[in-house]
């Protein structure tokens, strides 16, 4: 790849804020079913259990900086160069990155109005100015709009695809128009935090983008189809030039030797990866469908989770399903923050879970 007009890091470091995401705490002793994070129901490869042990007699030692242990089984694992290879506490981390390193006050970062939350947060707190985009009607991103907002201050593009909440995606070439028309010097990051799932020829996760152009990064989280959420293990592909840039930025010891060891095992667990992925394409048609007989509108998603919108009828608003829901263990993420006041994000759970919600939904529905 030339590193021909590549993106230039900022001078100097900022502070940056912290983001914590929302947390559900429950009590008593009811059954609870969280549908709230995107988790798999699968939970982590069997796998990851033996190595942690394993992994636990060396606590006493700091975890190898530059966790090569890991980025060598995810390079393995999607036929990578290591060196292009970035890995954080999180994608939340690594977004949190390449703010501080490429954006200061002054500058621009561009994101759709119903990306993910964190977009803006770390724009923000680097100094620099966010700009929204409005998506299409049917909540997808918009190409036209995002090419249209780019200015001579913008210096990153955030896309999250698929996008999370709405579980709509943009076929590959859609991404590579909105490449092409931005200019050499801006960042495009692709987050693919639910590419595992998505099984639709016309997709690409951003592999092909980064390896062909300087100013593309694709960053992929281990919080999702491989059940670590709670080791916080995010990766990202970038030109050596990003990489290094980032590199300068992070602290040392990012990842702990456990989420290290994990990572590797999980991401080599193919096995494990196709089981979620039989379940999620079983249950996501059969809960989309049986939502929409009850008269609920269901955006069309990739992923793993669906966006389930309620009308603004007194009792039988989002609401009130949210709390109703919660009443009896089904604990779903409302998505106001996002713009979508009338609508619940639901997580493709357990067969149990997913019934549970049809049938609790039904009562609600028919009240």
């Amino acid at each position: 790849m030339s590193s021909t007009d590549m993106p230039r890091p900022k001078p100097g470091v900022l502070d940056i804020a912290a983001y914590v995401p929302g947390r559900e705490t429950v009590h008593g002793t009811a059954k609870v079913y969280k549908l709230s994070s995107n988790e798999t129901p699968l939970g982590p490869s069997p796998k990851v259990a033996e190595a942690i042990a394993e992994k636990s007699a060396d606590l006493a030692i700091y975890p190898d900086g530059s966790a090569h242990v890991l980025r060598d089984a995810i390079a393995r694992a999607h036929g990578l160069n290591t060196d292009n290879i970035l890995c954080g506490n999180g994608s939340d981390e690594l977004l949190s990155l390449l703010c501080q390193t490429y954006l200061a006050p002054g500058d621009e970062g561009v994101f759709t109005e119903h990306g993910f939350l964190v977009y803006k947060i770390q724009i923000l707190a680097a100094g620099a100015t966010p700009v929204s985009v409005p998506d299409t009607d049917g909540l997808v991103a918009d190409v036209d709009q995002i090419l249209a907002a780019v200015t001579e201050k913008t210096r990153i593009v955030f896309l999250a695809n698929p996008n999370n909440p709405t579980g709509t995606y943009i076929p590959v070439s859609e991404v590579r128009r909105l490449h092409a028309g931005l200019p050499s010097d801006v960042v495009l990051v692709l987050d693919a935090a639910y590419a595992e799932y998505v099984r639709r020829n016309d997709y690409e996760a951003g592999i092909e983008l980064v390896s062909n152009h300087p100013n593309v990064v694709m960053t992929r989280t281990f919080s999702k189809i491989h059940g670590l959420a709670g080791l916080r293990i995010g990766w990202m592909y970038a030109h050596e030039a990003i990489i290094d840039a980032c590199n300068r930025v992070r602290g040392p010891f990012n990842v702990n030797s456990l989420a290290i060891i994990a990572g590797a095992v999980a991401i080599g667990d193919r096995a494990h990866i196709d089981l979620a992925v039989a379940h999620n394409d079983l249950w996501l048609g059969k809960v989309s469908e049986a939502l929409e007989g009850l008269g609920l509108k269901v955006t069309p998603s990739v992923g793993n989770f669906v966006l389930v919108h309620f009308p603004k009828t007194p009792g039988k608003t989002a609401a009130e399903a949210d709390e109703y829901l919660g009443s009896r263990g089904f604990v779903l993420r409302r998505v106001a923050g996002y713009g979508l006041p009338d609508a619940l994000r639901m997580t493709i759970g357990s067969e149990e879970a997913n019934i549970g919600v049809i049938e609790a939904l039904t009562t609600f529905m028919a009240r």
